[in-house]
């Protein structure tokens, strides 16, 4: 079967955090989990917290339900193999396990609700509603048939969880962030610092380093040779056909290129255009006024700003000249960049500014013939090659070789050493899905087909692992001699760094030792571009006139920080935020209550897993 994705998904984030865990959104979320019916043995649960017994059945539809979610989340089927290795199964238990402490806990103190409030819950439920939108039996009947429930089951499981609710709601409920907690995380996250930074580059050593000779570089190679080995990699055996290869082939016909230039015309024949801005005004006096002053010598971007927009905001791009309206003729009459106006426009009088003029361009079909015939061979040798996907899954499926497929089908013949981590992949590594094909391949994978995304279709086999291997001197001479170049750069770098230091605490200024790049407002969690990512924390670290040199491989840099400002105590945005924090602190207290309470729970009433049963639940997804 061909294969257009990676079948070994990868963690995307930390996997969803299971919670306190509803009975009602595991029936909505867990109907995929029909098909788990019985565990053989007369074997019911997985194991007990005081007196009340984990249900295999819901252990069951709880793991169902994670591995759905894990299934949509990466796209693709996650088997319970693959969620195990993410701990999914554990979490689950977990979860289960301080449910069941909560429900002891429950039926311990006669904790319990009525029949009217479990009619309510299932009547109101939209998994249990017909066609009109109303509660339906039969509704009713078939969800909890296709999750081997029965009404009785279903409702004491049912009375139990809402009574777990109103414990847990009484364990978790009237929490209230302390005040100085509040102001004390307000005033850590509205903090806002300016700091001064000093870059040093090879042009600020006091001499050009010397050329180190070869015995230098020898020995660097040596002392480093991790740094010049080569990584353990999957040697594999492909056949491809890929487009590019086969294009060539490909008939063109003469009358379709000619219908294909004639419809994307405005491709190759394009008027003359102009680059543009037009900054509107309320009335054509103001227009006239802005003019005037523009004529006597004010700065253009002085009237943006005054009527608060940026060139951004009034940037036309290029136009023609019956984009432009009436102010057309006058834009395209000068010969340089300039301003004409006013003039009326659909948002009303304007200033026009030119800034450039692109020149009219015509592509004759002749000159365009050669693109256009190889944008149609390409796209046939796609269709070509979309056509004989299904053979090939024949084939391979019939037993066939990777050398069978290149007899029958023309496919190229080659090989690589694929290393997962490498940052620029060529030739065929480069495609995507051939990079998460080669992934997951094993010693034990059949060759199967892979789609590439220009439309290619390649077949992978494992050959063998080729060991992490040591580059010798002579092959890795250039790369040695760079990383010997920057290494001794950042060794010289970081001298002069301490000594331009030392110079300041001294009392010379910063700035006599080179352009200092000033920051006067960030903060904790902003971001400087082209910043390492130990610059934030070192400026959130230091007081007003402090230093540090800040070093990273190829960055080195003196830092000073100028200011602290606290973070405001008054106005809305420092009322939200303040009420932001106290929410999550408050959320964060009842949870942490609420762990400690079914801990203590589960501790007290004591708790026995039946692994031999877990592993019967876990037989069944396999």
């Amino acid at each position: 079967m061909t294969k257009t994705q990676d079948e070994t998904p990868r963690k995307k984030g930390k996997a969803g955090q299971v919670v306190v865990w509803a009975l009602m959104a595991m029936l909505v979320v867990g109907l995929g989990g029909f098909g788990i019916s019985n565990f053989g043995g007369g074997v019911t649960s997985i194991g007990r917290v005081g007196e009340r017994e984990i249900d295999t059945g819901t252990y069951a539809r709880a793991l169902q339900a994670e591995l759905n979610a894990l299934s949509a989340q990466f796209g693709q089927s996650v088997s319970l193999t693959q969620a195990q290795g993410f701990g999914i199964d554990r979490q689950v238990l977990q979860s289960l396990v301080a449910q069941t402490a909560l429900d002891n806990e429950a039926v311990r103190v006669k904790l319990s609700v009525g029949d009217a409030v479990v009619a309510q819950q299932i009547t109101n439920s939209p998994a249990f509603q017909g066609t009109a939108g109303r509660f339906d039996r039969e509704a009713y009947r078939f969800v909890l048939d296709r999750n081997n429930l029965t009404e009785s089951r279903y409702e004491t499981a049912l009375r139990a969880d809402i009574a777990r609710q109103l414990l847990t709601g009484a364990v978790a409920g009237g929490f209230t962030s302390p005040a100085v907690l509040t102001d004390t995380l307000y005033g850590w996250v509205g903090e806002r610092r300016g700091f001064s930074l000093l870059r040093l580059t090879a042009a600020d050593l006091p001499a050009p380093l010397p050329e180190p000779d070869t015995a230098a570089l020898q020995a660097f190679h040596d002392a480093n040779i991790a740094q010049f080995t080569r990584p353990e990699a999957k040697r594999i055996r492909y056949a491809a056909l890929l487009p590019e290869t086969i294009a060539a082939d490909q008939q063109v016909d003469e009358a379709a290129l000619r219908k294909l230039y004639d419809d994307r015309i405005a491709e190759f024949v394009q008027p003359e255009k102009r680059l543009v801005e037009r900054l509107v005004f309320p009335s054509a006096e103001a227009a006239q006024a802005a003019k005037a002053r523009l004529d006597a010598g004010e700065a253009f971007e002085a009237l943006v700003a005054e009527r608060g927009l940026t060139l951004q905001d009034i940037d036309l791009g290029d136009v023609s000249v019956q984009e432009l309206g009436a102010a057309g003729d006058a834009v395209f009459g000068l010969e340089g960049p300039d301003v004409v106006g006013p003039f009326d426009s659909d948002l009303g009088p304007a200033l026009f500014r030119m800034n450039a003029i692109l020149a009219a361009q015509e592509i004759s079909f002749d000159e365009a013939r050669a693109d256009l015939a190889l944008e149609q061979q390409s796209d046939a040798a796609r269709r070509s090659i979309a056509d004989r996907v299904e053979e090939i899954d024949d084939l391979l499926a019939g037993g066939a070789s990777l050398d069978d497929l290149a007899r029958e089908q023309g496919m190229t013949l080659d090989s690589v050493d694929y290393v997962s981590a490498d940052p620029a992949p060529e030739g065929i590594a480069a495609y995507p899905a051939f990079r998460a094909a080669a992934d997951a391949l094993s010693a034990d994978d059949f060759p199967e087909a892979v789609l590439l995304d220009d439309g290619g279709v390649v077949v992978l086999q494992f050959v063998e692992t080729v060991p992490a291997t040591p580059i010798p001197f002579d092959d890795a001479a250039d790369d040695v001699a760079e990383a010997y170049a920057a290494a001794q750069t950042d060794k010289a770098l970081s001298s002069r760094a301490v000594d331009i230091k030392a110079a300041v605490e001294a009392g010379q200024p910063l700035g006599a030792f080179g352009i200092v790049d000033r920051t006067a407002n960030i903060a904790r969690e902003g971001f400087v571009k082209g910043m390492p990512e130990a610059l934030m924390p070192a400026v959130f670290q230091m007081q007003p006139g402090d230093l540090r040199v800040i070093e990273t491989a190829g960055f080195t840099a003196v830092l000073q920080l100028d200011s602290i400002t606290p973070a405001p105590t008054e106005g809305p945005e420092a009322d939200a935020l303040k009420a932001a924090i106290s929410a999550q602190a408050e959320q964060a207290l009842a949870q942490d209550a609420l762990v400690l309470f079914s801990n203590a729970l589960t501790a007290e009433a004591g708790i026995f897993l039946d692994q031999a049963a877990i592993n019967a639940v876990h037989a069944q997804f396999n």
